[in-house]
């Protein structure tokens, strides 16, 4: 079995890549407490692979992950050949589901929100680096432990924000 201690994005490829590259810049960037081992360096995929390939590449890195992290754009929600796959994969495999509203929504986007996602239990923040640093050290583990067997999506309240000086 493998080492379960990276955090698996999921995201628009085309769309939100931007975003996923600022999350490795806020992780590199000295002065900006925000850190996670990212699954997506475990291995190479080509721009070249069929499908399958792609597939089995995408769920040895979700293997190896102990959390998910789903970026949510203008367009997620109806990604369905990898995005919902990964989305079902991550469900199947039981992990703790972050999902990061660029738009700076706090709580679920009934909107945007990939419907496979809406009602399962997953922890939904805003796109700033300190909330969901502070989403992956505390949730991850709050989930494991259950209390969100059989929940539906949360967000933290105000004061979370607040004290974390957002």
């Amino acid at each position: 079995m493998a080492y379960r201690n990276k955090t698996y994005v999921i995201f628009d490829a085309d769309n939100d890549i931007k975003s996923y590259r600022l999350m490795q810049a806020w992780k590199a960037h000295e002065h900006i407490d925000f850190d996670f081992y990212d699954a997506h360096e475990l291995n190479n995929l080509w721009q070249g692979s069929t499908e399958e390939t792609i597939k089995r590449k995408l769920r040895e890195r979700m293997n190896n992950a102990k959390q998910v992290i789903v970026l949510v754009g203008q367009s997620t929600k109806n990604l369905y050949k990898f995005v919902r796959w990964e989305i079902e994969l991550a469900l199947d495999m039981d992990l703790p589901i972050v999902v990061v509203n660029l738009n700076q929504k706090r709580v679920v986007d009934e909107a945007l929100c990939p419907a496979n996602l809406r009602n399962q239990p997953s922890l939904h923040v805003s796109f700033q680096p300190k909330i969901i640093q502070f989403a992956l050290d505390n949730f991850v583990a709050r989930f494991n432990q259950g209390e969100f067997d059989g929940g539906s999506p949360v967000g933290y309240n105000a004061q979370v924000y607040r004290d974390l000086g957002l």
